[in-house]
């Protein structure tokens, strides 16, 4: 797959990201690969002073919105740092399907390593105002609802909604723009 033409140009605004797992694989499904997500995007926000708005973990994507001084360099760091631990897991778990897909699937270029967890680049569109960013939230916390897992955004667990619904959420967030 080409890399992505999207860019982030202007840091002082929040971007909605979205990555995916190579051929859509629904790796993410189970916690332990879902928990590194978020432990990670915690780590972010922590460490490398990236807020983070909104986001949502499905089985094989994840879409944020996000804002840093350095976007690009921060999201190149999150899905290097994750993928190294997902394969790790795999790895320790003997999950022999997985390893196998993984290895498959990458691409060429990818010469430093042996498995690919994601699908190259991660699409940031520039959040340009208050009824954008609505938006961007609002689609984020319907994707599991859309997609038959749950009825409420709020009963999904990888997902900001319950923050933005007065709940205490997974991992804290910025629900103020």
């Amino acid at each position: 797959m080409a890399r992505s033409t999207y860019k982030v140009l202007d840091n002082r605004y929040p971007y909605f990201i979205t990555s995916s797992t190579v051929d859509w694989l629904p790796i993410f499904s189970n916690p332990g690969p879902a928990n590194i997500i978020l432990e990670s995007l915690r780590f972010l926000q922590i460490n490398k002073k990236v807020t983070l708005y909104g986001y949502v973990i499905m089985e094989n994507h994840i879409h944020l919105v996000a804002r840093s001084h350095d976007l690009s360099k921060q999201i190149r760091g999150f899905k290097s740092y994750t993928a190294r631990k997902i394969i790790d897991s795999l790895i320790a778990d003997n999950n022999t399907y997985y390893l196998s897909l993984l290895r498959t699937l990458k691409v060429n270029n990818h010469t430093c390593s042996e498995f690919q967890l994601w699908q190259e680049g991660y699409h940031p569109k520039q959040i340009i105002d208050d009824k954008m960013m609505a938006q961007k939230i609002e689609y984020i916390h319907n994707n599991p609802v859309k997609s038959g897992h749950v009825d409420k955004a709020t009963h999904w667990r990888y997902s900001s909604a319950r923050n933005y619904s007065g709940m205490e959420g997974v991992i804290p967030i910025t629900t103020e723009w």
